[in-house]
């Protein structure tokens, strides 16, 4: 009875039976369902090779493993695949532990330069360029004699995935005027100009060591497919004996991810609290609890929507983390710029700005990420510089003021009024409103004839619209609650002290705590 309730009530291979009719198993669930094969080749291999325990069954030592991996997974607001996934077998608790993977399991830099040698994989080699090179050496040109044969065996092929920077350029129209579109571009020719440097291009190692890095097989296609694996499976362990490590952790990549997770991945000594025995091993513990059949979930990190779209091939309907990059470009109006445009009018404070952006290291052109409801104090401090008179400073220096702090009613005006402005050009970038993009939506039977690559735009830039619009809301409520909305607003007439404005909680700096702090000492008033 007591193994009976800790497998959650049920005989072995009942749970498995329980997946085929909710249909948790794809929708070839027989004997030659090639997604089972691959599953069942993967856990073998790590019982096998890891003395990884995954058996429904209990033994000596050992509980029942948590965990099953499902063949096909769906988002459960969009009804979207999400692939391959790990559901809990049984009942987990706040706190369980749910799997362990040793090292020597997993692809790293370390198992790259041991593949293909140490003379063309240098050490130094960037992670990722290294850990891709092994991929493509395990899949296309050792294929099934790889050790690592049964979990290249698992791994999606780039369709499955969805990348943007793996996109068409027709899939990609459908997300005209959003960010992502020039983020995707970048990466694109990022990914070119690596692959040339190192495999492709003259002096690379294709032409350097063509026996280890066959052409046929070192293609920028298959480049492509090991970046895609990389970018949306690869685990940054933290807690190795020799610091941070990127790692393709088998059986745990497979773990979908959630915003709402707290759960992360990560590595640490193998043995108990008394005894060590100096090899490390990837752990992850459940951050809440699931019942039986629930989807397990860890963190990717907070990421926004567009990240998530550009590396992972999928977005969130509910992310607290999804944010919209906004560009805010202020030339500031030197004589020059005075002279060649008629109508600017010169600022007497544009070089200072100009000098002082370079101190600090800013451009003159930024991109902040906008939030539904806020935006970086980074953002705030640019433009409230940017937007500095000479009624501000009356004679005194531009590094001498906090720009932590609201400088004057007139500038905190100009500040939130710029922002405004900043939105307001970017919801102008999108060819479709929202409204449209809610229609598409809603029409449920045109919706489906697009492909998932487009449906995925299709939500993606409504959302995005939808932030942007929740964000000049609450830009428009600060400027009212503020009293910003009327003339005549005052300057900070020399003050570096700051002011507080109607429904400010923060005190102004005082006299006291301004001359300390000019002084550099390490005095904290407020």
């Amino acid at each position: 009875m007591a193994l009976l309730e800790a497998g959650g009530g049920t005989t072995p291979g009942q749970f498995e039976e329980d997946m085929k009719m909710k249909g948790l198993l794809g929708p070839n669930r027989g004997a030659g369902n090639p997604k089972l094969s691959a599953n069942s080749l993967l856990i073998k291999w790590l019982e096998e090779e890891g003395q990884v325990y995954l058996s429904e069954a209990s033994s000596w030592g050992e509980a029942p493993h948590p965990m099953a991996i499902s063949t096909e997974t769906k988002d459960e607001i969009t009804n979207e695949s999400s692939g391959r996934g790990l559901l809990a077998r049984r009942s987990i608790n706040d706190g369980d532990e749910l799997l362990k993977i040793p090292m020597e399991l997993c692809i790293t830099r370390r198992s790259a330069r041991k593949a293909l040698g140490k003379d063309a994989l240098q050490e130094g080699i960037n992670e990722y360029l290294a850990i891709a090179c092994q991929l493509i050496h395990e899949k296309y040109v050792l294929k099934d004699k790889s050790f690592y044969a049964p979990y290249i065996g698992v791994l999606p092929e780039v369709n499955e995935v969805n990348p943007t920077f793996t996109w068409s350029d027709e899939d990609l129209s459908f997300l005209e005027g959003s960010p992502v579109v020039a983020a995707t571009r970048s990466l694109q020719m990022k990914l070119k100009r690596e692959y040339d440097a190192l495999l492709g291009g003259e002096g690379g190692l294709i032409e350097k060591f063509p026996d280890r890095f066959p052409k046929e097989h070192f293609t920028f296609d298959n480049w492509v497919w090991a970046f895609t694996m990389l970018f949306s499976r690869a685990i940054r362990l933290r807690n190795l004996k020799v610091g941070e490590r990127l790692a393709m952790v088998p059986y745990a990549d497979l773990i979908n991810h959630s915003a709402f997770s707290q759960a992360f991945i990560d590595a640490r000594e193998c043995g108990d609290w008394l005894f060590k025995n100096g090899d490390e091993e990837v752990i992850l513990y459940a951050d809440r609890g699931y019942r039986q059949m629930e989807q397990i979930y860890i963190s990717y990190g907070q990421k926004s929507n567009a990240e998530l779209l550009l590396l992972y091939g999928f977005a969130l309907e509910r992310n607290p983390y999804n944010s919209v990059d906004v560009t805010v470009s202020i030339a500031p109006r030197t004589a020059k710029l005075a002279a060649e445009n008629e109508g600017i009018e010169e600022d007497p404070l544009a070089q200072e700005k100009i000098e002082f952006l370079k101190s600090v290291g800013r451009d003159q052109t930024v991109d902040f990420p906008c939030y539904a409801d806020r935006y970086p104090v980074e953002m705030l401090e640019y433009l409230r510089l940017m937007m500095m008179t000479p009624e501000d400073t009356r004679g005194k220096a531009l590094s001498e003021f906090d720009y932590s702090r609201t400088i004057s009613p007139a500038n905190e005006a100009a500040v939130l009024q710029s922002v405004v402005e900043a939105v307001n050009y970017q919801l102008n970038l999108y060819p479709q409103s929202e409204e449209d993009d809610a229609n598409i939506i809603k029409d449920k039977a045109l919706f489906r004839l697009l492909s998932y690559n487009q449906r995925m735009a299709v939500r993606h830039r409504r959302n995005e619209k939808r932030l942007l619009k929740r964000t000049l809301a609450a830009l428009e409520k600060q400027i009212r609650n503020k009293g910003l909305d009327v003339d005549g607003l005052a300057r900070a007439e020399g003050s570096t002290l700051g002011q507080v404005l109607r429904g400010e909680t923060r005190k102004e700096k005082t006299a006291l705590e301004d001359k300390l702090e000019k002084m550099g000492l390490p005095v904290d008033l407020k």
